[in-house]
């Protein structure tokens, strides 16, 4: 499976962006999903999480009510919707998707996508 995270860029502060993370490859094995961050300086921490169908979403407390995780499984396809961005939301965004493969639990890791707000 590879992970291709799209949609970030450049934004002020309250503005909105969409990330997606296209999956390619036996997309078949993914179970659950999520967005992580790291901001310069700091250590990659979670963002959010969905599990396989959907069914059930986590947030980090710093954006619970801000952004919204969701997944197309029809077309292999997560989204990070981000309203009312802060400075400090800035990051790159990496998403993550969770395989199990042939009984074998793996985590594939996308290249990343850089958001950056201003004030």
């Amino acid at each position: 499976v590879q992970l291709v995270e799209s949609g970030g860029g450049l934004v002020q502060a309250g503005g909105s962006l969409r990330l997606s993370c296209a999956a390619s490859g036996t997309t078949f094995s993914i179970r659950a999903m999520g967005w992580y961050r790291q901001a310069p300086g700091k250590q990659r921490e979670l963002v959010a999480t969905i599990t396989s169908r959907g069914g059930s979403t986590n947030y980090a407390g710093s954006v619970k009510g801000r952004f919204t995780i969701s997944r197309d499984n029809a077309n292999d396809t997560m989204y990070l919707q981000m309203n009312n961005l802060k400075t400090e939301d800035t990051a790159v965004y990496y998403c993550k998707a969770d395989l199990n493969a042939a009984g074998t639990y793996v985590e594939v890791w996308g290249q990343g996508t850089l958001v950056t707000v201003s004030s």
